[in-house]
């Protein structure tokens, strides 16, 4: 089979040209008045401004200083005008010190341990250990969090600062506090003492070369270790398959079926290409792709190119036409079948849910289901992504990605880290290389590690038309130049929502319940936006509730729903495949494979 870059020729006469989101009538109130929204400068100014932020993002890591520095101007000027909330935290601050002086005389007197003033967040585990109600540790851990309490109060609910910069200065001062915290250092750290004094050392001493290790491989580009020991094709992404089809922008893998029978209806699945498409096949314990297959499905998975600089100009209408519409049109033509069942993860999810409105628009009845996992359509309320996504924060990213061509994976997992910062950074180095205790390599590690780039073009868009601007919720989101609504689709909808996800929070992918007219099966599981959704059977702490919104029934908010939803235990794979087997259709014999360019994994997932 030869490499497919465009449609079928009988769609590419039937169906009119997707005119590129980038080029899309401008939408903004002044145009309506006739004046262009952006009175864009003209190119050679332009470029030396983007210049100039591209230099500015280099040495902050793309975060904008102008958006910080507003957000705290913002803070700082309201507070200075609130004198009740001064004296709110001037007495505050007199409670916490007389509390903690009363704490730290009660536990220099023998006896019995005196009660703290203050206990940890539940998600918080840096003082977990017996050794921090010993003195001085436990008022050293009781002055960080009465302090930490403090300063939430300080930066919350300040009358008259913006939603936005309220967030800002709460997550920006929480992680000064963080990179402060007595768990950080040796000196404040029971912890950290007890292991030097009985390895003499030696730990500090291990620690700090392979810090200078890790440094050194990560300066020179090479693979992490959990990548050197989980490898696509040799212990992830090992289910058989081939490529069936290629273009300049996914390779398409059909999977050789595992049972005698398989259900009519294949299945496409869309992953992100934020990261590579095997967190859906990893190690074979863990691969949602050989589940589905010994449940007989027949699966095709999607899997994205690594996009470099000659990929710069490909934008979200090239992801939809060349990779979701392509690999239908591919589908269709090797299974024989008209209908498809399709899921989406994540940023694919979206993707997913704007091709399925466009085709319920144009009135292509193909896809016969729609599964979500973990994905938004409405981009209102993203969750603490949202603290790095505003005006000035766009362009400091866009000026970035114009002079490099791509978001670099280490500008995207910076972001990630830091919402999590705790478990990602501080408590990570803490245990590497002070404790000098690695971390536990598995497959999950490895894929997170596999990051890939994205394109200008595409995620710039992505940023402006979904999440500062919402237009795919709110009717505006153009296909071929004519808007398209999620209303339209009439498909039956899987919703899956994690409960701690911070990527996509399960009250934001909620919102399917109020954008669509059709049936919606919203399952909510534990975990989070990863280790959440690889949920093999037979893992223990595993649960989530279930329930089905008919396209009649009244509207239920997520806080009702939750309270009224009983909770299962287990996984909730077994509960999504049996509705996904209900959509796909009596047993019958497996189709033919397409022809292969190659075998699974394929070429794409390889690139780094």
């Amino acid at each position: 089979m030869n490499d497919m870059t465009s449609p079928p020729l009988s769609q590419a006469l039937t169906k009119p040209t997707a005119l590129p989101v980038h080029e899309q009538p401008e939408r903004k109130a002044s145009a309506w008045l006739g004046a262009p929204a952006h009175a864009e400068p003209p190119v050679a100014a332009s470029d030396i401004d983007r210049m100039l932020h591209a230099w500015i993002a280099r040495f902050s890591g793309t975060i904008s200083p102008a958006s910080l520095a507003m957000a705290f101007f913002d803070w700082v000027v309201h507070l200075q005008i609130s004198p009740s909330k001064q004296q709110e935290l001037l007495a505050e601050a007199g409670s916490r010190f007389a509390r903690l002086g009363l704490y730290a005389l009660s536990c220099a007197q023998p006896g019995r341990p005196p009660c703290a003033p203050v206990s940890p967040l539940p998600q918080d585990r840096r003082f977990d250990d017996p050794a921090w109600q010993q003195w001085p540790f436990n008022v050293i851990s009781q002055s960080f969090l009465l302090n930490q309490q403090w300063w939430h109060r300080a930066t919350f609910g300040v009358r008259g600062v913006a939603a936005h910069h309220e967030d800002v200065v709460t997550f920006t001062v929480r992680q000064l506090l963080d990179m402060a915290a007595p768990s950080n250092f040796i000196a404040t750290n029971p912890v950290l003492l007890r292991h030097a004094v009985s390895t003499g050392g030696a730990n500090l001493l291990q620690g700090a070369a392979q810090f200078w290790l890790d440094t050194m491989q990560h300066l020179s580009g090479q693979r992490p270790p959990a990548s050197d020991l989980y490898r696509p094709g040799m212990n992830v992404a090992v289910s058989k398959g081939r490529v069936v089809l290629r273009n300049r922008l996914m390779e398409l893998i059909q999977y050789e079926p595992a049972t005698p029978k398989v259900h009519a209806l294949p299945l496409l699945i869309v992953p992100a290409w934020i990261m590579k498409y095997y967190i859906l096949d990893l190690s074979p314990e863990n691969s949602l792709v050989r589940y589905l297959l010994g449940q007989g499905h027949t699966v095709f998975m999607i899997s994205w190119k690594n996009p470099g600089r000659e990929e710069r100009d490909l934008g979200m209408e090239d992801y939809r036409r060349l990779g979701v519409m392509a690999a239908l049109g591919a589908i269709n033509a090797i299974t024989g079948q008209e209908k498809v069942n399709a899921v989406g993860y994540c940023l694919g999810g979206t993707l997913l849910a704007i091709a399925a409105a466009a085709m319920a628009r144009d009135q292509d009845d193909r896809l016969a289901s729609i599964s979500l996992f973990a994905s938004q359509v409405d981009f209102k309320e993203p969750g603490e992504l949202s603290l790095f996504i505003d005006e000035s924060q766009v362009a400091m990213l866009e000026a970035a990605m114009w002079q490099q061509g791509y978001l670099d994976t280490t500008q995207m997992a910076g972001a990630f880290q830091l919402l999590r910062s705790n478990d990602l950074i501080w408590s990570r180095l803490v245990n590497q290389y002070l404790l000098n205790q690695p971390d536990v390599q598995n497959d999950l590690m490895a894929w997170n590690a596999d990051a890939t780039r994205m394109p200008y073009r595409m995620h710039t868009e992505y940023l402006r038309h979904l999440f500062l601007e919402n237009d795919l919720a709110e009717g505006r989101y153009l296909i071929d130049n004519r808007p398209i609504a999620l209303t339209d689709i009439r498909a039956p909808i899987f919703s899956v929502g994690t409960l701690t996800d911070h990527v996509a929070p399960w009250r934001s992918a909620f919102k399917i319940h109020l954008l669509t007219d059709t049936e919606v099966t919203f399952l909510l599981t534990n975990g989070g936006h990863n280790a959440g959704v690889v949920s093999p059977p037979g893992k223990a702490n595993r649960h989530y509730r279930i329930a089905t919104r008919e396209h009649r029934d009244a509207y239920v908010d997520p806080e009702t729903w939750m309270n009224s939803v009983p909770e299962q235990q287990g996984s909730w794979w077994p509960a999504w495949e049996y509705w996904l087997a209900n959509h796909a259709g009596d047993m019958v014999a497996p189709p033919a494979m397409g022809e292969a360019l190659c075998d699974a994994p394929g070429r794409y997932v390889m690139e780094s």
